[in-house]
């Protein structure tokens, strides 16, 4: 008998949610053959077979949350290489079914069997695509979701992905030619009670309680625990971004032939890399045994996503040319907005951007992404009145705040940084240097 374990798919990741099965009662499985999909407080996975066997016991069921790393989730029995994966499969397995489900093909209801801990209900959305002969379609996550937006019934699609899998590209190409069978909507859930709201006096039925999914819990304890056991402190800057908006234009002039549009965001991205590398006491991290002083600007930019917040990072941000920043960041953030970003492009970095100028907020203090020293907020840029040799003049002028872990990045660290990081943006041909 081999126990298939809930994976631990970050060096953080505590628990999960079982968001889909992949396979079903009596299914063979070979080493490599997709099993589950897994959503962590950042990323929708999926997860491969380690072992061959037979599958014999689902032991937690679809949509469950909360479900512990190294927890028992399935159960295989005895080794069958021989078989054809689960995806090539034309006709049900043989393998025992439970007695209440004996007149059913197992393929067809990947549902966990009598013995698995307490059923979760799970909706249409949530359970796997069947064809009308019973045989399961196999789709990505993203596919999937694409389909759905599209109004796509997958069982009219051709997968070109392993073993006929169905993959984003096949599902962009196709016209909705039949819609998909709707989710069933049952009655609203009741609202839940909360006593602590009860006993600050708000009482019952007078608001719709949203449960705190894996994100908003990690996203909510990462923050307290930051706010609180790091000394922290705010430095603010004006900054004269005219030079800059008019550097930007001509450099996106001369992209337009290659279909790349440099942002503000790619172009301050690139400035905090280059002035982590001119003042490096400022690119460094703390640790009880000592100063992390890092080799490289990883510059995490913070994404909003459904649910919460999200830092996908330019790697080596210092090393790398505008129009090469300006595709990664928007892949990283498409990525990070479908949940599809691999753990080691979302986890680490030295030094994180939030930008909220796109929303008109002038200026903010953003909390410190442990373990990185450091955090810039990026405002509006807006026209001001300004003084220039002593006479009243307009400029555009955009905030920032840069955010520092006293134990590494002090006063006077943090001053030398946002001057240097004021000279790139106020003169744009740093960057190129």
């Amino acid at each position: 008998m081999i126990e298939i374990l809930m994976p631990a798919l970050s060096p953080t990741m505590e628990e999960g949610k079982l968001a889909r099965w992949r396979i079903g009662m009596g299914d063979t499985v070979r080493p490599g053959d997709l099993i589950a999909e897994i959503e962590t407080d950042k990323a929708t996975m999926d997860v491969e077979a380690v072992d061959a066997g037979v599958v014999t016991e689902l032991l937690v069921p679809e949509g469950a949350e909360g479900v512990k790393v190294n927890t028992p989730i399935a159960r295989l029995s005895g080794e069958d290489s021989g078989s054809a994966p689960p995806a090539l499969k034309a006709e049900a397995p043989k393998a025992e079914a439970p007695k209440a489900e004996a007149a059913k093909p197992a393929a067809a209801e990947p549902a966990p069997v009598a013995e698995a801990a307490p059923a979760v209900q799970t909706s249409a959305a949530q359970a796997p695509a069947a064809q009308s002969n019973g045989e399961r379609v196999f789709a990505s996550p993203l596919a999937r979701r694409i389909a759905e937006q599209k109004g796509l019934d997958l069982t009219k699609v051709a997968g070109s992905g392993p073993h006929g899998r169905i993959i984003k590209r096949d599902v962009d190409g196709a016209t909705p030619s039949a819609k998909a069978p709707a989710a069933a909507t049952g009655a609203p859930a009741p609202a839940r009670q909360v006593q602590s709201l009860a006993q600050m006096g708000i009482p019952d039925g007078t608001y719709d309680l949203i449960p705190l999914d894996g994100m908003k819990k990690t996203v909510a304890r990462r923050m307290t625990d930051s706010f609180r056991d790091v000394p922290h402190f705010p430095l603010t800057i004006d900054l004269e971004i005219d030079a800059l908006l008019a550097a930007r234009a001509k450099i996106n002039a001369m992209l337009e032939k290659q279909g790349v549009k440099v942002s503000v965001n790619d172009l301050v991205l690139k400035a905090a890399a280059v002035a982590l590398k001119r003042v490096p006491e400022a690119n460094a991290s703390y640790s009880p045994e000592g100063i992390a002083m890092h080799h490289n600007a990883d510059i995490a930019m913070a994404v909003a996503i459904d649910g919460g917040l999200i830092t996908p990072i330019i790697r080596k941000c210092e090393t790398k040319g505008l129009a090469q920043i300006a595709v990664e960041a928007k892949d990283l953030a498409e990525r990070a907005r479908t949940r599809k970003l691999k753990p080691e492009e979302f986890q680490g970095g030295t030094f994180s951007v939030s930008n909220l100028g796109m929303f008109g907020i002038k200026s903010f203090n953003s909390i410190i992404n442990e373990p990185q020293g450091a955090i810039l907020s990026v405002g509006v840029g807006e026209q001001r009145p300004v003084v220039k040799n002593g006479e009243l003049t307009i400029a555009t002028v955009m905030s920032v705040t840069l955010t520092c872990d006293h134990r590494v990045v002090d006063g006077a660290i943090g001053a030398r940084w946002l001057q240097a990081f004021k000279a790139l943006i106020e003169d744009p041909l740093g960057l190129a240097l």
